[in-house]
């Protein structure tokens, strides 16, 4: 009889302990799924959203740990999760860290700053922002910042290319006049002379402006530093935004002004670029800042040929390569040129050079043609990833 009471006991506690694994378990996946779909809602690209959190279990309860520069999101998951009925230890940190006080904006300081994949400089070159470029600061680590620059892509920078502000001096300093280096390649100096030179410059390089004579244009660094900058080499911003009328022709010449200029990965400037670098700075050199990446830029725009009939294109469209989608893999867009008529495209590969899609021509290109997927118009094209800076005020107010 004692026996007896003893198995059903067990038996009742295997039972009640099966049970509450199963119930666990469900609540598990739920929670899990939630976080997911959550997560592809508000951050399917990890380039440009930070979405980054976690599951631990201890003996009791769940405890939730990450961050994200999302606050809609964290937001939505903790409304979803409570509606749920799933309770949990909340740690997910809602970005700008407090570490930064109020300090969370800053202004590139130099003439290209090297934008990491993690914070150190052995760490692959995710991209570049150039001098006076705006961006959102998220956190700290060592000597290194994660920022955000105007295309939404996110990538740590180290404290030499910065200079930090608060909301009030990054709203000061985007009030102030300012000028656009419009040379590939110089340097502003000391004095009028052109004797110390201050820093090397490079195309689309953005400096505030206090002053003038009649050959130089007197400037001022984030940091403070001031310069001279030849006139025949720059422009104030407001009249350059004036007169930008981006046309085929336009970005034609801009492309051409870039000829040699040696492939780099993750490179955005006149310093060295990649295929989509290049495509992105000869639009920002017309006033457009496009998405960073070849894989981004497919995603914008007006679709006019995938099979091959160039004869549709117009000088400016966009040409993407990759591998095509198969029953077992997505497509994969790897490669990107522009069109500049002639059965010719320009592109960053080796250097800024010239191909054709003719194969009678001396520089047919056999291995893009062969590999060639799509092309898209985006000049003039209304795309909330696409940003004019005739319309949005990204460098002055």
């Amino acid at each position: 009889m004692k026996g007896y009471k003893i198995g059903g006991l067990i038996i009742g506690f295997l039972v009640l302990f099966l049970v509450s694994c199963t119930e666990k378990s469900k609540k598990e996946a739920k929670l899990l799924r939630t976080i997911s779909e959550i997560r592809e809602e508000y951050a399917p690209d990890k380039r440009t959203a930070l979405f980054d959190v976690h599951v631990f279990t201890d003996t009791e309860k769940y405890i939730l740990k990450g961050e994200s520069n999302l606050p809609e999101a964290i937001g939505k998951l903790r409304a979803t999760l409570k509606a749920e009925n799933i309770t949990y230890t909340d740690a997910i940190e809602i970005l700008p860290s407090k570490e930064l006080g109020k300090k969370t904006w800053a202004v590139v300081n130099i003439s290209v700053a090297n934008l990491r994949s993690k914070p150190k400089h052995s760490a692959e070159l995710a991209t570049q922002a150039t001098l006076g470029t705006p961006v959102k600061v998220f956190k700290k680590d060592d000597d290194w910042y994660y920022i955000q620059t105007p295309d939404k892509y996110l990538s740590w920078v180290d404290a030499g290319g910065i200079v930090l502000m608060d909301k009030s001096q990054a709203e000061n300093w985007k009030n102030k006049d300012k000028l656009i280096y419009t040379e590939t390649a110089g340097y502003s100096y000391q004095d009028t002379e052109e004797g110390q030179r201050v820093s090397d410059l490079v195309a689309g390089d953005i400096l505030e402006m206090i002053g003038e004579t009649e050959e130089f244009f007197e400037v001022k660094y984030p940091d403070g530093r001031k310069a001279f900058v030849s006139k025949e080499e720059s422009e104030p911003y407001e009249s350059w935004l004036e007169k930008l009328d981006p046309s085929q022709e336009s970005l034609v010449a801009t492309s051409k002004t870039l000829m040699g200029v040696p492939y780099l990965w993750g490179g955005t400037s006149t310093k060295g670029m990649d295929c989509s670098g290049f495509t992105k700075t000869i639009f920002f050199l017309n006033g457009m800042i496009i998405p960073r990446d070849a894989s981004q830029q497919v995603h914008t725009g007006k679709a006019v040929d995938s099979v091959k009939n160039f004869d549709n294109l117009q000088k400016g469209d966009l040409l993407f390569f990759g591998k095509k989608a198969t029953d077992s893999s997505p497509e994969k867009v790897v490669h990107v040129g522009m069109w500049i008529g002639n059965n010719e495209f320009i592109h960053a590969s080796e250097m800024v050079r010239i191909s054709s899609m003719d194969k009678n021509a001396d520089n047919y290109d056999e291995f893009n043609h062969d590999r060639y997927l799509r092309s898209k118009r985006i000049l003039k094209e209304n795309d909330d990833a696409l940003i004019s800076l005739v319309k949005d005020p990204v460098f002055k107010d």
